[in-house]
């Protein structure tokens, strides 16, 4: 109603990183809880003084006192209402082309791009996720799905749009999401396969008898955990897209024959990324060289492309991204992936290796910049390693300089201590890239890719109280 950009920030993030988004956006105003404000108050602190924003504390009386930090704000939340004028005028955006949002993605450098996301593109997605899911009025949503990923999916809209309620929680523990679902009737929810498998810890009695419907987006979850889903009368829908478009773009719609099929064959199925939403226009998979369509033979690996209004106007201020990714007249995805006979979709590949892990993106190239930065290394190459819990964690082969070497546990350290805690490796392999580099002395990562998949070496556990807290927001 003020006319304003909302950017929502991943609070996971380091302090480089916050302070980058918001000199880059030019941030006016900051609204920070509580729990965060001593790392955006750093954050802050790294600008120029007359790019500094107005801050703003949102003083929660549900955050426990232990997790509060200082105040920094000029004013509180609810000061800055009471300045207002309830009879106030206002009016709606004059284009609906206008920009809504702006929610930063990691990019192929170590800064992240601006997604610049408009009106109609928010409100045709809050209206997809409501026919996608079928949901009725008053529908209860439980937040597991951190609402600055993605804008939240643009369920904060859809819910509101169909008089539903919000259900919030600060952390993401199985007993917390039981006890909402009991409590209060959840009957909706998202999140990554880590939301799942957190669920899954849940150890006491079932007490509710009403259906949930849950959205999963990155790696599709095993039957295993798909049967436990099912015990606890979860329906677990897959769905796939990006933060340029609005989030679940995509997804494994679920025909009922296929319910006759065993758990592991639905498992199978439910994998695929599937097909596109109503509210996008167009989608295909073609060839990278050709641009033509693949054959829908499930086996022809080509790049995801898309078109309609749930994709995004372009990245802020970065004109040469902006034109490189809507080369051709559509959005391309740089994810690749095969057509299936019957028109679904299925990803194989990355192809910016982009690694997921407990629902984050991991740009590889962000975290080699980042260890590079290490004295003592000389080369490095990052690429995803599978696991059970987290879906996908990066793991690093480093090449020490000459008359140098280290430990796991020193390079982890290091790790900890100058890059976000979801971004840092858990596995370190200390061998010459040499072998799997190209004439052009390039290094081949989907060669480090496989012989990442048969590494017997233990990732590295979090051990520290810091990485617990951490890990259960995830």
């Amino acid at each position: 109603m003020c006319g304003a950009v909302f950017n929502p920030l991943n609070y996971r993030l380091d302090v480089r990183n916050i302070t980058f988004m918001l000199g880059h956006s030019e941030a006016k105003i900051v609204l920070v809880d509580s729990e965060f404000s001593a790392g955006v108050a750093e954050a802050v602190a790294g600008l120029p003084e007359a790019q500094r924003p107005l801050l703003i504390d949102v003083l929660d009386p549900f955050c426990p006192v232990e997790l509060r930090g200082p105040r920094i704000g000029s004013l509180s939340y609810e000061d800055l209402l009471a300045e207002g004028d309830p009879n106030g005028s206002w009016s709606p955006p004059v284009e609906e082309w206008d920009t809504l949002s702006l929610c930063y993605t990691s990019g192929t450098t170590s800064d992240p791009k601006g997604v610049l996301l408009h009106h109609r593109g928010a409100y045709l997605m809050a209206m997809n996720n409501i026919v996608t899911w079928g949901m009725s009025r008053h529908a209860k949503y439980l937040w597991t799905l951190p609402m600055f990923h993605c804008n939240g999916w643009y369920f904060h809209y859809s819910v509101t749009a169909v008089a539903g309620t919000h259900i919030c929680l600060r952390k993401v523990i199985a007993g917390e999401i039981f006890g909402a679902i009991a409590e209060h009737k959840a009957d909706h929810l998202c999140g990554a396969p880590i939301v799942m498998s957190t669920m899954l810890q849940y150890t006491g009695p079932k007490t509710w008898s009403h259906k949930v419907k849950m959205m999963t987006a990155a790696s599709a979850p095993p039957a295993p955990i798909l049967a436990r889903m099912a015990d606890f009368g979860v329906e677990v829908t897959h769905v796939y897209g990006l933060t340029e478009v609005y989030g679940p773009a995509m997804t494994c719609e679920w025909k009922e024959e296929w319910n006759e099929r065993s758990l592991e064959e639905q498992a199978t199925i439910k994998a695929r990324q599937g097909v596109r939403s109503l509210g996008l226009e167009h989608t295909d998979v073609v060839d990278q060289e050709t641009r033509l369509p693949v054959p829908r033979d499930g086996e022809t690996i080509g790049e995801v492309v898309m078109r309609g209004n749930i994709v995004m106007k372009g990245y802020l201020k970065n004109p040469k991204a902006t034109e490189k990714e809507f080369r051709d007249g559509v959005f391309n995805t740089g994810d690749l992936a095969v057509m299936c006979p019957d028109g679904y979709i299925q990803l194989k590949d990355r192809s910016k290796d982009i690694i997921i892990s407990g629902g984050e993106n991991i740009s590889t190239l962000e975290v080699e910049s980042l260890l590079l930065k290490h004295p003592k290394i000389l080369e490095t190459a990052v690429v995803a390693r599978p696991d059970e819990k987290w879906g996908e964690t990066p793991v690093a082969w480093i090449v020490c300089r000459p008359g140098d070497s280290m430990t796991d546990e020193e390079i982890y350290q290091w790790c900890r201590e100058h890059m976000p805690r979801y971004m840092v490796p858990r596995t370190f392999m200390f061998e010459s890239l040499d072998k799997v580099k190209t004439s052009t002395g390039k290094v081949q990562k989907h060669v480090l890719r496989a012989e990442a998949k048969a590494i017997s070496k233990p990732p590295m556990k979090i051990t520290s109280a810091d990485d617990v807290k951490t890990a259960s927001k995830l």
